[in-house]
């Protein structure tokens, strides 16, 4: 298979992991320099392979360590084909309205429950510079300019 077929079947696998995500991983740094990992739901939006946008709490550790150092990443697998996408970049925390709007759900009152002007709900914006993907025993690293 050519360098270009290849490519193509990397991103669109890429498309697939994240699509099809049941879970996402979201890295961030703390004040001793460690990575820290949580599991969360998968991102509410996304803007192709380099944008994604998830929900928190304003209160939790994980926006207190993303404003203090914004460099993270994201992973996406399929624990059945045991093929993954690892992005880095960094997490911005955002908390105006027009965000919150943005990727609001029914049922969102379920963990913020004074709606969406909830002071403790807020908006995680990843940005992706580059990445490394998994497949068939072989990893290879991307830029996501490239997969855009």
């Amino acid at each position: 298979m050519c360098r270009e077929e290849n490519r193509v079947e990397m991103e669109q696998t890429i498309e697939e992991l994240i699509d099809q995500a049941e879970v996402s991983f979201i890295g961030s740094v703390d004040d001793e320099g460690f990575p820290n990992m949580k599991a969360m739901l998968p991102p509410r939006r996304r803007e192709g392979q380099g944008v994604f946008y998830f929900t928190t709490n304003t209160s939790s550790m994980r926006v207190r360590q993303y404003r203090d150092y914004p460099q993270a990443c994201v992973y996406f697998c399929n624990p059945r084909t045991f093929k993954g996408v690892m992005l880095r970049g960094t997490m911005e925390v955002l908390e105006d309205q027009a965000s919150k709007d943005l990727i609001w759900r029914e049922g969102d009152t379920d963990y913020y429950s004074l709606g969406v002007t909830d002071p403790d709900y807020c908006v995680l914006r990843f940005t992706a510079e580059n990445g490394r993907f998994y497949s068939h025993f072989h990893s290879d690293n991307f830029d996501v300019s490239m997969v855009r």
